[in-house]
C-alpha cells in the first residue's frame, strides 16, 4: 500500500539492530485514519475468508485489530502475554520469543472466546520472524478453529518469518513489505508481495 509505504518514509525511524520505529503513528501513537485504511484493505484481502473473529497479540496490534473486526462486524480476541486474575479457567497457551524485547513469554487466551467453530483472521502491526504469528497460529490450532489467514501492517521482507509461513501455505497479506533499510542512512527500500 503506497500509503503506508510514504507514511514509514516520512515518519519512520531506522535503528540499529535492524529495528524500524513508527511508534509516532502505528504502534505507539496511533492514527486512526491510517489504522482505518488499514482496516479496509485487509477486508479486501480477507473478506471472502469469511472470519468470525480477529486475534492478535497484545498489546502493539490491538487497534489495528479491532478496526479491523470493526470493518468485519465480528469480535476481535487478543492473546495476553501475562496471566492474570480476570483470566480463569482453562486457557490456550503458546511461548513466544519476541524479537524485539529479546525474551521468551507464554500467551494465553482464554478457551471461552475461541472454538472449533470459529475462523480466524490474524492482524499484526509487524512481521519479523514470525514468532508472534506462529505461537498465535498454534493457539487457534489447539482450539481446533479454522485459520482464515495473516493480515501484517509491516513486514521485514529480510527477516525469515514471512518467506517461511507462505513456504507452509498460509494465507499472509502484508501491506507494506520493508526490503532493506539501513541506520546509518535512514534509507529503506519496499517490494511488492
Amino acid at each position: 500500500m503506497k500509503f503506508l509505504e510514504d507514511r514509514i518514509l516520512r515518519d519512520g525511524k531506522v535503528k540499529e539492530g535492524d529495528i524500524l520505529k513508527v511508534d509516532s503513528f502505528l504502534n505507539h501513537q496511533i492514527d486512526p485514519e491510517l489504522i482505518a485504511k488499514l482496516a479496509e484493505e485487509f477486508y479486501r484481502q480477507f473478506s471472502e475468508d469469511r472470519p468470525t473473529k480477529i486475534l492478535t497479540i497484545e498489546a502493539s496490534g490491538i487497534a489495528i485489530a479491532i478496526e479491523t473486526a470493526r470493518v468485519f462486524g465480528v469480535p476481535m480476541i487478543f492473546a495476553k502475554k501475562n496471566q492474570t486474575k480476570n483470566i480463569a479457567g482453562d486457557v490456550y497457551t503458546s511461548k513466544v520469543m519476541s524479537y524485539t524485547h529479546g525474551r521468551e513469554y507464554d500467551i494465553i487466551l482464554s478457551r471461552d472466546f475461541l472454538t472449533s467453530d470459529d475462523r480466524v483472521l490474524v492482524i499484526d502491526d509487524f512481521l519479523a520472524n514470525g514468532a508472534a504469528l506462529r505461537g498465535l497460529i498454534d493457539i487457534i490450532r489447539q482450539s481446533g478453529a479454522y485459520l482464515c489467514g495473516c493480515g501484517i501492517a509491516v513486514e521485514k521482507g529480510f527477516q525469515p518469518g514471512g518467506r517461511e509461513l507462505r513456504s507452509e501455505g498460509i494465507k499472509l497479506k502484508s501491506l507494506a513489505i520493508v526490503e532493506s533499510m539501513d541506520a546509518a542512512t535512514g534509507s529503506i527500500t519496499f517490494r511488492e508481495e
